[in-house]
């Protein structure tokens, strides 16, 4: 099923110094699922308008909803607690520490809502919960290869079994740069805009190196070549060396690697004998960040053979000497 249980999260943030929580009422409704990371605060549902109140979504009821309620005479209160209850909601989140009206904890009781409360401030909750929730609900997956990081730049580099990626990536960590995983990378989407890489636990810091077997990538060269985890912002694809096939020789055209619904830039890149294949996942790092600050190597290139080959380019630089020479 899709989701977490509001159990899980009481459980998880139960003793966090981020958002405490503490159940007040409501606890038959524990198993309840929350399918979306950013929580609601829709005070206006308390006064009728409760149009906009969405099913898996966090109610957040800050010191004006409290203080509303209880400016509502006691048969109001009932009314529109049981209006606002009546949607298909996870539970109910209380921040500041305020205390509620007891016909708030009767009727989450009553509707099986759990009713949750937290020292911490609003704008802290809803910020902090909702990251929390996007790496709960963040889509998830495996993928075989190696992650880097690279100078900064968190690099996947992909390709079929024994072209050579875990050799490439030891020959990376020689060079100084830092091993997340190798073999089997976890990949989770966060905030629907960029995926994070790591390692299962299980394998964590090891490689496997054909001839040698496992190795443990800290024990040999020390903490500062291994991290847990990184954002995957560039794919290298392996491919085998094919004769007469042609290869992209400009690189003008972007291409992209889809993970979790993300598109990664990617580089292909042909392996044959000779071939220094670290050295190049090094460069294409380099280039890709010189990109992503707006230096594109080849398309500036392009740009100027065009005006030189422009009609009138050779006479208007012909023009441009003479005049240096007055």
């Amino acid at each position: 099923m899709t989701g977490v249980t509001v159990a899980t999260l009481l459980r998880d943030l139960a003793g966090s110094r981020e958002v405490p929580l503490e159940l007040l009422a409501g606890g038959s409704g524990l198993e309840r699922r929350i399918t979306i990371s950013q929580p609601q605060k829709t005070g206006l549902a308390l006064s009728g308008f409760d149009a906009y109140l969405h099913g898996g979504r966090v109610l957040v009821f800050g010191e004006s909803e409290v203080r509303y309620v209880e400016s509502l005479a006691v048969e109001q209160r009932r009314r529109a607690l049981e209006r606002v209850l009546g949607h298909d909601l996870p539970c109910v989140l209380i921040t500041g520490g305020f205390s509620p009206a007891p016909e708030i904890a009767e009727e989450a009781e009553r509707a099986s809502v759990p009713l949750l409360r937290t020292s911490a401030s609003t704008p802290e909750t809803m910020s902090r919960l909702s990251t929390l929730l996007d790496t709960y609900l963040g889509a998830r997956g495996i993928v075989h290869g190696v992650l880097m990081d690279i100078l900064g730049l968190g690099v996947l580099v992909v390709g079929e079994s024994g072209i050579g990626k875990s050799e490439c990536a030891l020959d990376l960590v020689v060079r100084g740069h830092r091993l997340v995983a190798d073999d089997a990378v976890e990949l989770r989407c966060r905030a629907q805009s960029y995926v994070l890489g790591s390692c299962p636990e299980l394998t964590r810091h090891h490689m496997e190196i054909r001839g040698l077997g496992l190795i443990n990538v800290q024990d040999l060269f020390g903490v500062a070549s291994t991290r847990t985890s990184k954002r995957v912002e560039l794919v290298v694809q392996l491919e085998r060396w094919e004769p007469g096939r042609e290869y992209d020789r400009l690189g003008i055209d972007d291409a992209f690697y889809e993970a979790l619904g993300v598109r990664i830039p990617m580089v292909r890149m042909p392996v044959a004998p000779g071939r220094n294949v670290a050295i190049l996942v090094e460069v294409a790092a380099r280039n890709q960040l010189l990109r992503t600050r707006g230096h594109h190597a080849a398309r500036r290139l392009v740009e100027r053979l065009n005006r030189e080959l422009e009609p009138g380019a050779k006479l208007v630089d012909a023009e441009a000497d003479q005049g240096d020479d007055f």
